[in-house]
């Protein structure tokens, strides 16, 4: 859990009790109802932590898979790389990875890879195969593109950021699990914020499950709401990464491990670029990776705007929740979510973030999206 000497009262960092609880009850209501089997929460202001509660099957001391919320750390990581001059978003790929070169793929650009604009969403690459460097090169050999690099946007669930890590480990020289923990994790006194599980750590991570039911085609046709597309983001894909093995990996776009303490403690990072004295982020890199840089592309799903920044997203405009936001955000709140509802960001308005983990992988995307909107509008009015 996060060290102790960071929590506070909610009062000593500008938070209203009252609106915690009512935060903390709509938190509660899936575990009361038994739809959710383990859910934690945090809040997090001034760089220290203020409200920290778990509830059903965890404990303070659990840890969760955070999915799709890794690729912020994954990127963070990249960033440094970007801020110390060694790498530039700008550059080719197969200048840096030369056996990305084959299918067409020489012209992807690194900030490509960062925005989902790089043309392989699907791109296979089994988890394992990151540990044999053969293998490694032979997958992103393999690849093909689905359209031209930079004409459209699809979420590339994890194809791009093996990429990105690729990339760290060949700039950075040391491994990408090594480069998190070194530069992000152990700076920001996150000791239990792991890319790359260690095995003795195993015990205390709450196992993914899938509960609820999902909508039938007749119920999506009956709410006007568009089915979702099938990706690689399956039942069977989710329960794999309860395999130490897969936890060990660290998959880039959605391996990390940690409680949501260390989830709204790391966004403290990003809003003061560090911890205490330890700057680790300038000001000037945050600037630009919060800058928005998918201009007027929407998804697909929805036809909205995407607003992707640099590995992250920023809410923006009044449909921010499609994005993944409380109603109450501010348009410049920025973050990355994970599967299963895992919730993840900061808003330099009020300079509170927050994490929110749970272990249940509601099937009912409705529910689980209304639930994920519900739970940031009323952690973003906390202030007291």
């Amino acid at each position: 859990m996060v060290e102790e000497q960071l929590l506070t009262s909610p009062e000593d960092v500008g938070l209203d009790p009252e609106k915690i609880a009512t935060l903390l009850t709509r938190v509660q209501r899936e575990v009361n109802e038994s739809l959710l089997p383990a859910v934690q929460v945090a809040l997090a202001r001034h760089g220290k932590l203020a409200v920290f509660e778990s509830y059903g099957g965890a404990d303070d001391d659990s840890l969760f898979s955070i999915f799709s919320a890794t690729k912020a750390i994954t990127s963070a990581a990249a960033w440094l790389l970007i801020q110390d001059g060694r790498l530039d978003t700008s550059e080719k790929v197969a200048d840096i990875i030369p056996e990305f070169a084959s299918n067409g793929k020489q012209v992807v650009t690194v900030e490509q890879l960062f925005t989902h604009t790089a043309g392989f969403p699907s791109a296979p690459f089994a988890p394992l195969d990151w540990n044999d460097p053969n293998r490694r090169a032979a997958r992103f050999d393999q690849w093909v593109l689905n359209w031209p690099p930079g004409s459209r946007f699809e979420y590339h669930p994890t194809s791009s950021m093996w990429v990105i890590a690729d990339i760290i480990e060949r700039r950075a020289g040391i491994s990408f699990q090594q480069f998190v923990r070194e530069k992000i994790a152990k700076p920001l006194g996150l000791l239990d914020l792991f890319v790359g599980l260690p095995e003795s750590e195993n015990d205390r991570v709450v196992a993914n499950e899938h509960v609820g039911d999902g909508l039938t085609d007749e119920e999506y046709t009956r709410l006007g709401i568009p089915k979702p597309p099938v990706t690689e983001v399956t039942e069977e894909a989710i329960l794999s990464f309860n395999d130490p093995q897969i936890r060990a990996v660290g998959v880039p776009g959605g391996g990390g491990v940690m409680g949501a303490g260390e989830l709204a403690m790391f966004y403290q990072g990003l809003l003061h670029g560090g911890t205490g004295d330890n700057r680790i982020w300038e000001p000037d890199t945050m600037s630009s990776v919060r800058r928005v840089r998918t201009g007027e592309l929407t998804d697909a799903m929805f036809g909205k705007l995407v607003n992707r920044g640099l590995g992250i997203i920023i809410a923006g405009d009044e449909e921010r929740g499609y994005r993944g936001f409380g109603k109450t955000n501010s348009a410049d709140t920025f973050g990355h979510n994970g599967a299963g509802g895992q919730l993840a960001w900061a808003d330099p308005a009020t300079g509170i973030s927050l994490g929110y983990c749970t272990s249940g992988h509601d099937r009912n995307t409705l529910r689980q999206g209304r639930r994920g909107v519900a739970i940031s509008s009323y952690a973003a009015v906390c202030l007291a």
